[in-house]
């Protein structure tokens, strides 16, 4: 074993931290994330810095907002002069790899930083078979069948489609990985790794085994509460225009209970397979020398704003996400921090955990409690790249029903539009974007739901002002994505 700490992340895609029960769930039990909280730290209040996938992975790679690394779409790979992670634990002389989903890296120089590479995404793509480190511990064309009915199954609605199968759990995208790591763990565990464990789910194709979608049927699911009017003429345009693409107002009830009903079935089969993975760590004597974090990108709205996937807007339901910190006798144990968090926190925290230096390009701190880092009442997630706006005229000019071929027709320019940047305290969350028409204001504590926009009662006047100074504050201190030169010490130290 080596006498250096290993390094586990393992993150899922598009869970929201309300999918657990850990943040409130009144129905969907996470065993294994509650094992995991119990021997670490969970945070309460952790956000991603971008609500789509490639800004946040970048971002929690680089511990860097997007406006500083440019990666702001889902088009803008990890960008070929930015410093990450898996550079600074190649240097350090770890064995590195990826097991899941990439959806970031793609320079040559990058790919060939990890040792072990095993690639799987939504659905099985034929440029996945070729591995790096290990071959694939399952037939692939069992992988192959398992994953057929994310690209076939037939739509209930013009917004969503949700299906269930039967295949041997080991060839789903979720049961593949965890498989995969415990191999890689088992290979590997005479020395030190850095290895990303990348589920693609619960993120759409929303498709789950059987006997998972049977832990939630509608009598199980607690609903949102939704307001009627809730995207009228008051609402900020780009919200309505998201909600007349993906608003379920015209679906049966019995299929958005159907949609949940997957979503929460692929969520409980992730939890088996983190299961799966602490039990592997136990019984190879990893433990104690592993630093483990559980983490999500964003989240989903998941039956939240009558709405599902993802868009454009800043609701809880897609910035809030699980974050779990555990390292047995090193870090602290069943705490919960509800300090404000940021996935581009992780890296410099493992970076101190590790004793490695972080580098001054990186805008993330420690976490508190599991590093000497003081508590935070304020973080920021941000969206688009400066792109001109769509508004309803421009939807308008698709084709009608709306639903997942508007979604997809319009993504790049919406993915694009406008450059909007959200301010999160413990009460009140703050949107803002000087291409928009309305800016946002929740008031947390009465309205977690994030159902009222308030930004015009003037009782929250003085709120309104300090989360715009901190947000302007905020932009300054983070606007230079690569570090400027300083004089040597010598010329500093008077």
């Amino acid at each position: 074993m080596s006498d250096r700490p290993n390094v586990l992340v393992i993150m899922t895609d598009q869970q929201k931290a309300t999918a657990s029960h850990l943040y409130g769930n009144t129905f969907c039990e996470t065993p294994s994330m509650e094992r995991l909280a119990n021997e670490g730290v969970l945070f309460e209040n952790a956000f991603t810095p971008h609500p789509l996938c490639v800004p946040a992975r970048i971002s929690l790679w680089t511990s860097q907002f997007p406006h500083s690394h440019g990666g702001r779409r889902n088009q803008t790979l990890m960008p070929d002069d930015a410093t990450h992670a898996f550079q600074l634990w190649k240097d350090a002389g770890y064995h590195t790899g990826l097991i899941g989903k990439n959806h970031c890296f793609e320079s040559a120089a990058d790919l060939a930083l990890f040792d072990t590479w095993c690639e799987v995404g939504h659905g099985w793509m034929s440029g996945h078979a070729e591995t790096r480190g290990m071959e694939w511990f399952r037939p692939i064309e069992g992988i192959q069948a398992a994953h057929e009915l994310r690209r076939t199954m037939t739509p209930q609605s013009p917004r969503f489609g949700y299906a269930t199968s039967d295949f041997p759990l080991e060839d789903y995208s979720t049961g593949l990985v965890a498989g995969q790591t415990t191999r890689f763990l088992e290979a590997h565990r005479d020395e030190p790794f850095a290895l990303w464990v990348s589920f693609p789910d619960p993120h759409e194709p929303w498709v789950v085994p059987e006997r998972y979608a049977a832990m939630f049927p509608p009598e199980k699911i607690d609903l949102p509460p939704w307001r009627e009017d809730e995207f009228d003429e008051r609402a900020p345009e780009r919200n309505r225009v998201l909600h007349k693409i993906l608003g379920a107002e015209e679906d049966a009830l019995e299929d958005v209970y159907g949609v949940m009903g997957v979503y929460y079935g692929m969520v409980r089969f992730i939890d088996d397979a983190l299961g799966q993975i602490i039990d592997a760590l136990e019984n190879l004597g990893l433990r104690e020398n592993t630093i483990v974090v559980f983490c999500s990108d964003h989240g989903d709205f998941m039956g939240e704003h009558r709405m599902q996937c993802k868009g454009g807007v800043f609701y809880d339901c897609l910035t809030h996400v699980p974050l779990i910190v555990s390292w047995p006798g090193e870090v602290a144990s069943n705490v919960r921090d509800d300090s404000m968090a940021n996935l581009i926190d992780i890296v410099p925290t493992l970076l101190e955990l590790q004793g490695l230096d972080t580098p001054r390009s990186m805008h993330g701190e420690g976490l508190p409690t599991v590093t000497a880092a003081e508590p935070r009442d304020v973080t920021f997630s941000e969206y688009g790249s400066g792109g001109p706006p769509f508004r309803l005229a421009d939807l308008e000019k698709l084709p009608q029903p709306y639903g997942r071929r508007a979604l997809i027709q319009s993504l790049q320019w919406r993915e694009a539009e406008g450059r909007r940047k959200m301010t999160r305290t413990r009460s009140w969350k703050y949107v803002h974007d000087p291409m928009g028409d309305r800016d946002e204001l929740y008031d947390l504590e009465n309205d977690p739901w994030e159902l009222e926009n308030v930004v015009d009662n003037p009782a929250h006047r003085d709120v309104l002002a300090d989360l715009r100074l901190r947000l302007a504050d905020w932009s300054i201190g983070t606007e230079d994505a690569k570090p400027v030169p300083l004089p040597e010490e010598e010329h500093m130290n008077l």
